[in-house]
């Protein structure tokens, strides 16, 4: 498995809609946050092996409604 976050930027007053289409429609989903700072939401995602993660972000997490920006971060060790 891979793991990514990514965090949202999102049109004023439409994270809350983000986060729940997240969680409603994106079965890779473990977890979604509200944050502060330069993005809205963060969230994590689990991808299989054969999963490209180009893709996977601009052809399922930029295309929903009321999202502006991602930021991919993939992460190598999980620790603890």
């Amino acid at each position: 498995m891979k793991t990514i976050f990514v965090q949202f930027k999102c049109r004023p007053g439409m994270a809350y809609k983000v986060a729940d289409a997240l969680v409603l429609e994106v079965e890779e989903i473990s977890e979604v946050y509200s944050t502060s700072g330069h993005y809205d939401l963060i969230a994590k995602f689990y991808l299989t092996e054969d999963h490209d993660i180009g893709h996977f972000v601009t052809e399922r997490l930029q295309v929903i409604e009321g999202v502006s920006d991602t930021f991919t971060l993939v992460a190598f060790k999980a620790f603890g």
